[in-house]
């Protein structure tokens, strides 16, 4: 653990699920802890995260080794809780929030984001929803960790999946507003015309969507095809790039997006993607470059551009090339945190 009084920054993670918002504080907060004294504070974290325990924090010194610390919220929760280490507490604190909800915010969050001395929106989309200045960075990727693999072959067979043919993959929570549904009834359109692909939902269904996975489950099972689309797992976020580095082509089919990061993450690993236009998709693909973009909830249009790209291996390679290129061109995470971090030195620098 991390000795509070040593920290300049806390960027706090109140989740213990797996969500977007937990990846990039895992992602994030090692790399920052590079150039600035930065920590986390949460449950479940990576024990080798820098980290304060959550009972730490009501008994850290009133101010860090700058001054004021930034807390740099992301969630509601993370907001109400710098508010009362601020003020009930009498922590000297410099409140950021991250805003990744493309959506009007309710009465509650409008009022903890006046409250913010900064704010960061992860998408141009995101910062129009905002009724405040905000700062647009989006989300990089780790492309060493994220990035291709040099024989797939063998990936593929340490993951039990099949080594030759396509792979599809759809990652993340299974339900309605991911479009879990959506891509299950493309993948049953697809496969039957593609006898060598393979398809992977890889996820988990909290407990009021478990009837909706298990629904999707049947109909794979009804079309005989449960040996080909597979349904696998939730894995931790740090074993992720191993399974999109096995795929030939993502998809993104989501209904209602934030940001959404997994586009970003296969196409480091020169996965080409197939996205909605929903959360950040539009600004992360280039459509016809390193992917397709298709509107959201459509299977015909998930069907027609996933088969136009199996039946054309030479535009695969391209999208395939491309896609890794664009990454490391405008999403590393590099970029990402020394963004944030010249906000995180901007309000140290004001005590």
């Amino acid at each position: 653990m991390t000795d509070p009084a040593q920290i300049d920054v806390i960027a706090p993670n109140f989740k213990k699920r797996l969500s977007g918002v937990t990846s990039t504080v895992i992602r994030l907060v090692p790399l920052q802890a590079r150039e600035i004294a930065i920590a986390t504070t949460g449950p479940e974290l990576p024990a080798d995260m820098p980290q304060i325990p959550l009972s730490a924090l009501p008994l850290m010194s009133r101010s860090g080794p700058s001054g004021a610390r930034v807390w740099h919220a992301r969630r509601n929760i993370e907001m109400l809780a710098g508010l009362g280490l601020k003020y009930l507490l009498g922590k000297r604190l410099k409140l950021i929030f991250t805003s990744a909800s493309q959506r009007h915010h309710t009465w509650l969050t409008k009022w903890l984001i006046r409250q913010m001395d900064a704010v960061i929106a992860t998408s141009d989309k995101t910062a129009s929803y905002l009724e405040r200045q905000a700062t647009v960075i989006r989300h990089g990727i780790d492309t060493e960790t994220f990035c291709p693999v040099d024989d797939k072959a063998a990936l593929r067979r340490d993951l039990g999946l099949p080594e030759t043919g396509p792979i599809i993959g759809c990652y993340g929570r299974i339900r309605a507003q991911k479009g879990t549904d959506a891509f299950v009834d493309a993948m049953l359109c697809i496969l039957p015309d593609h006898p060598g692909a393979t398809a992977i939902v890889m996820g988990r269904a909290t407990d009021k969507h478990q009837d909706f996975e298990q629904d999707l489950k049947n109909r794979v099972a009804a079309a005989g095809l449960s040996d080909r689309l597979l349904f696998l797992p939730e894995v931790p976020v740090w074993e992720m790039a191993r399974w999109y580095q096995a795929l030939d082509l993502y998809i993104a089919p989501q209904r209602w997006e934030g940001f959404g990061l997994t586009p970003l993450e296969a196409m480091a690993c020169a996965v080409p993607v197939i996205a909605t236009r929903v959360g950040a998709f539009e600004e992360l693909i280039v459509d016809g470059g390193t992917g397709a973009l298709i509107d959201a909830g459509d299977v015909d249009q998930m069907v027609a551009a996933t088969d136009a790209v199996l039946r054309d291996p030479a535009r695969l390679a391209a999208w395939s090339q491309a896609a890794r290129q664009h990454v490391q061109d405008h999403f590393r995470i590099e970029q990402e945190a020394a963004a944030i971090i010249a906000i995180y030195r901007s309000l140290l620098k004001r005590g």
